[in-house]
């Protein structure tokens, strides 16, 4: 057993073999990497790394292994659930230099690159070959392929293509130990067990992700989009299961109630209606001829089912206009509130109607606005809840709302995530969705990849003991009550 090396000592051996550059230890420079995109909770790590090569990613992991330094990996800090919060005593290792694309090979439609590399820019750098990356979450411009598979990332256009471990061939990871590991194959299928699916959405506790090989896919010949208002949320809720029943599946199938419309419409001027409740977007995309039939069909669904109003895209230049006033909610909410807190579960589809009333409802209980943003084709919510962090007491108010509406999601049969993860965030409410035998299951898997528990601790999956003392993690003023988050 080696004793824990002392700041000065871990900061000499890295200096060892990593550029003067590549190593933050300043407070100020340190900053920037406190937090992911869920603010509300901060912690400067002991030390920031930001390797260059797979081989110092090697060296930083066996040094920290030896001598029993936590680590957490990151990407571009664009995470929604704290699952790349620092530890005060552990190592933040930044994948931010990791950011070129290895290739794009169009004869198998595939492209391999590395994980600080842009959602987007994937997309981008295969367009030349007529192909795309399909998931697409609404931080595309900014979210890493990395982060994408260790959060199992959905999007907009995931109803119909899949989220991140439906478009995913093989990645390659760096163990706690410092082993580099292939997993999964430059093909459809590879022999074993499925470890890739078990490394997407593993939210960096199993390994660190250095290269990520992605299936691409051919643009379609056309994809056009239908607007659709309707005067009330619950009656636009109810027409999802509709189109679904008709064998019509979107590309993407996307509902904002009246708060989002407005906030969306200031923002990114795409022209939604504001006086409506909800407005559904479905998207069809294929040959012409299909989709052709499929928006005559869809615009039928929603005149039948009450739609006030359904527009569809007259040209591409309006299909991008449609879709970024989507893409652009969360910001655009961000205007209107000092803070909000993005929920994020999935439910059934049928259940859309009754958990978007009890929503409602809550939210006059609550004196708490919320705004709903979803991908309503596989029923995975972002409710936005609206709140100002300086008034004593609202935090912890809204801490408390988006907690019932986790419970809820499970109550009706569905999920405490659908793409945003547990980080921290959920990791209570992971008492609810599991039972014992299944948290042991996970903390054995946990034990087979990282048996000293140093990857990204006290993340994702809660120990058998916090479960049994529910809710013991608070957070005070923006800080972590208990900077040191419980360990496996």
């Amino acid at each position: 057993m080696h004793p824990r090396l002392t700041d000065t000592a871990l900061l000499s051996a890295l200096r060892g073999f990593l550029p003067a550059e590549s190593i933050l230890d300043d407070v100020e420079d340190m900053q920037p990497f406190e937090c992911d995109g869920l603010s509300v909770y901060r912690q400067l790590p002991m030390l920031v790394v930001l390797p260059e090569t797979v081989e110092q990613v090697q060296q930083v992991m066996r040094l920290c292994h030896e001598h029993k330094v936590p680590v957490v990996a990151r990407g571009a800090g664009t995470g929604l659930s704290g699952g790349a919060l620092p530890l005060a005593s552990g190592v933040l290792l930044s994948l931010a230099k990791f950011k070129r694309i290895l290739s794009i090979d169009p004869h198998n439609a595939q492209a391999t690159v590395q994980p600080g590399v842009r959602n987007l820019a994937i997309s981008e750098a295969a367009a030349p070959y007529g192909l795309y990356y399909a998931p697409d979450p609404s931080s595309q411009i900014a979210c890493t392929i990395g982060g994408n598979v260790a959060e199992n990332s959905g999007g907009v256009h995931c109803l119909k293509y899949g989220l991140t471990v439906h478009n995913v061939l093989m990645v390659k990871i760096v163990t706690m130990d410092g082993e580099l590991l292939e997993i999964g194959a430059p093909t459809l299928d590879a022999p074993g067990y499925d470890l890739l699916a078990l490394m997407c959405g593993s939210e960096g506790m199993l390994g660190v992700i250095v290269e990520v090989t992605v299936k691409l896919l051919a643009k379609p010949e056309r994809a056009q989009v239908v607007l659709a208002a309707f005067n009330d949320v619950a009656q636009a809720g109810a027409v999802v299961g509709a189109i679904i029943s008709a064998g019509i599946i979107p590309a993407g199938l996307e509902m904002m109630d009246r708060l989002a419309i407005q906030a969306a419409e200031d923002f990114a001027h795409a022209g939604y209606p504001r006086d409506a409740e909800a407005i559904l977007l479905c998207e069809l995309d294929g040959s012409n001829a299909e989709v052709s039939e499929y928006i005559m069909a869809v615009r039928k669904l929603l005149t039948d089912s009450g739609a006030t109003e359904v527009r569809t895209a007259v040209d591409e230049a309006e299909r991008q206009l449609f879709w970024k006033g989507r893409k652009s909610a969360f910001p655009a909410v961000g205007r209107i509130s000092p803070d909000y807190y993005c929920m994020d579960g999935t439910i059934p589809r049928r259940q859309l109607p009754h958990v978007l009333q009890q929503i409602s409802d809550w939210s006059k209980e609550y004196g708490l606005a919320v705004a709903n943003v979803f991908h309503a084709g596989d029923g995975n919510l972002h409710p936005l809840i609206l709140f100002d962090a300086n008034q004593p007491g609202q935090l912890k108010l809204t801490e408390e709302f988006g907690q019932r509406i986790l419970r809820l999601c499970v109550e009706v049969g569905g999920t405490i995530t659908g793409e945003h993860g547990v980080g921290i965030e959920k990791i209570d409410q992971m008492c609810v969705q599991f039972q014992t035998l299944e948290l042991q299951q996970f903390h054995a898997i946990k034990h087979a990849f990282d048996p000293d528990a140093l990857l990204n601790p006290g993340k994702a999956v809660p120990s058998l003991h916090r479960c049994a003392e529910f809710g013991a993690m608070h957070v005070h003023d923006g800080q972590l009550a208990h900077p040191e988050l419980e360990r496996f």
